[in-house]
């Protein structure tokens, strides 16, 4: 072999192996995950590279929407679904209610009767969980509640909007605190102010301000080129506060530590009550023994009821575990021939006083009154028909409406009676000036007209109505009714009747009110039943902010009551202008205008 050729086949060789080399160091190597080294300077000696290995991300975990939850607040925390809002006001309140852990006790408690049943009806609407929460801040789970613009219930209807969604209100139940009948009420008006707005929180405002001024807010807004959700909504102090009062226990209930730091045992979620009806009326107190329960228990599930009677065809709401107790029960007392009713009608003669009446049917005159809705010095006419005491009934009707304080009586009597004729009526006609935030329904209600009337006398055609506008209104009074005295006015009607002092007396009743760390005039409003406004106008105040240590005055007790003596004085004139322009509803307003009632059976 020639040296040429040994030559060439060396270099080959030597080429071959140095693409290899070269092929190797540039090979990936797939085996190893990415890696993150940390360099180390050539030609020294220094720590060995550090390998960071990224772990995987978590699987989010799965929430099983079909599972029945043992606990009726994890029902319930499924169920939100409402946008969160977290200021100020919302912290403000939830510590509030975090510093009051007996008061949470004792709603939750009240809460546990019919919490079930309401969260089964949101369900049914596919409407969200946090409402079942709206009657802590409305009522704090309370039925019998009664606030000072007349509302009541659980839901806190006021007389005009109960009626507007058939909500009875006579002289045997008012059905605003119907725990079944106001709840689908409740739930029927906040699916429509919601399908109106198109938002929850605007729907709330509505419930608490009225759907009319939440819209004029939101037009106010657009017009100006502002958002429109709700908190950038102008409005008053108490509808400010309403939603995150709402979101504050929601944000309590969301969290089950909160929960089981507060001691509070979770309400199993299954039905706590059913419904059963009589064809004939039953006393109170006997459903109740029927059911084996006591009195005020029954009364708090059945708070609808103003007499110690429940008419037939009435539901009655008993615990589920006691229905079938309380048809055994029935059947064996029906066996006895024993009456399911002891109480019977009487009317009042000419010259008849309750004092004569009461000890002859083995009454005091107490319980008398409360049988029949008679509070304070309400007079009661010649002619009207009360319920009294039967031979083998209980005298004293236990339990029944004792929490309800302040209700205006315009209540239908369950006695055929014939017809006396009538006083002579006086109408009066007026012009009423809108305030900021009035509905036309507020200003119908407070000068006892209809809705349908106030707009057919201003030519309406629309709900709605602008601040200061001037409306032409029209109220009515009965001309034999003796006019009042120019010092003292003498309330007939209100369920707590009083008297109405004279302003030199009124000013004499106030007091002062030393602002503490933390108060502002909302709680301090509040404290005393007065509104913001009012605080701010006894004071001379432009603002609505307060320094600590500020002293204010405030209303008593005793002029607080000279309010609420004439609102009612206003309202006795509304029910008396009612009672005439109604005709056939004329039976409701009877025992308020000293009318006799009608030849019509109640109920």
């Amino acid at each position: 072999m020639t040296p040429r050729i040994v030559c060439a086949v060396v270099f080959s060789l030597a080429c071959a192996t140095a693409w290899s080399d070269d092929a190797d160091k540039q090979a990936p190597r797939p085996s190893l995950p990415a890696q993150t080294t940390t360099a180390v300077p050539a030609g020294t000696d220094g720590p060995l590279p550090v390998i960071e290995v990224t772990a995987p991300a978590p699987v989010p975990e799965t929430i099983d929407l079909t599972y029945e939850s043992a606990e009726i607040f994890q029902h319930l925390r499924r169920g939100f679904s409402m946008p969160n809002i977290n200021n100020e006001l919302v912290l403000h309140h939830q510590q509030w209610y975090l510093n009051r852990p007996d008061y949470l006790r004792r709603m939750i408690e009240r809460s546990s009767r019919y919490l079930h049943f309401i969260i089964v009806e949101l369900e049914k609407r596919g409407m969200p969980m946090e409402i079942a929460l709206l009657p802590m801040v409305e009522s704090a789970y309370n039925p019998t509640a009664y606030s000072r613009s007349h509302a009541s219930g659980l839901w806190q209807f006021v007389p005009a909007t109960g009626k507007q969604y058939n909500l009875e209100q006579n002289w045997w139940v008012d059905e605003r605190r119907d725990i079944v009948q106001s709840t689908a009420a409740a739930l029927d008006y906040l699916q429509y102010i919601y399908e109106l707005h198109g938002d929850w929180h605007l729907a709330l405002a509505s419930y608490n301000w009225g759907e009319g001024a939440v819209g004029r807010a939101i037009k106010k807004n657009e017009a100006r080129g502002l958002p429109t959700d709700y908190q950038s909504l102008k409005m008053p102090e108490e509808t400010r506060n309403y939603v995150p009062k709402l979101q504050a226990l929601k944000n309590i209930f969301s969290n089950p530590d909160i929960l089981a730091n507060l001691d509070m045992l979770g309400v199993p979620m299954r039905p706590y009550f059913a419904t059963v009806t009589r064809a004939e009326n039953i006393d109170v107190k006997v459903a109740a023994q029927l059911a084996e329960m006591p009195v005020q228990e029954f009364v708090a599930l059945n708070p609808s009821h103003n007499r110690p009677v429940i008419r037939s065809e009435t539901p009655m709401v008993i615990p589920a575990d006691k229905v079938e107790t309380f048809n055994h029960n029935l059947e064996a007392h029906e066996e006895s021939d024993k009456p399911l009713s002891s109480w019977q009608a009487y009317t009042l003669r000419p010259g008849e006083k309750l004092e004569n009446i009461a000890p002859r049917f083995g009454m005091t005159v107490a319980g008398l009154k409360a049988a029949n809705g008679i509070q304070g010095r309400m007079r009661v006419a010649s002619g009207a028909t009360l319920l009294v005491a039967g031979d083998a009934g209980d005298t004293e009707p236990m339990g029944l409406k004792a929490e309800v304080p302040e209700q205006p009586l315009v209540f239908e009597t369950p006695a055929l009676k014939a017809a006396e004729p009538r006083p002579t009526v006086v109408t009066r006609t007026s012009t009423h000036k809108v305030r900021k935030g009035e509905t036309l329904s507020a200003v119908a209600e407070r000068y006892g007209m209809s809705l349908e009337e106030l707009k057919r006398l201003n030519k309406l055609r629309s709900n709605g109505v602008k601040y200061g506008t001037s409306l032409t209104v029209t109220t009515t009074r009965v001309a034999s009714t003796p006019p009042p005295s120019p010092s003292r006015v003498k309330v007939e009607i209100a369920s707590k009747s009083t008297e109405v002092p004279s302003k030199r007396k009124t000013a004499s009743a106030r007091r002062t009110h030393t602002v503490r760390p933390g108060e502002t005039l909302f709680g301090i409003a509040q404290r005393y039943d007065m509104t913001v406004t009012e605080l701010k106008k006894l004071n001379n105040l432009r603002s609505d902010h307060v320094t600590s240590g500020t002293k204010l005055l405030v209303h008593s007790s005793s002029d607080r009551r000279s309010l609420v003596s004439d609102m009612s004085t206003r309202l006795a004139e509304a029910a008396c202008s009612q009672a005439v322009a109604a005709g056939t509803r004329a039976r409701r307003m009877a025992v308020s205008c000293n009318i006799t009632p009608g030849n019509d059976a109640a109920g």
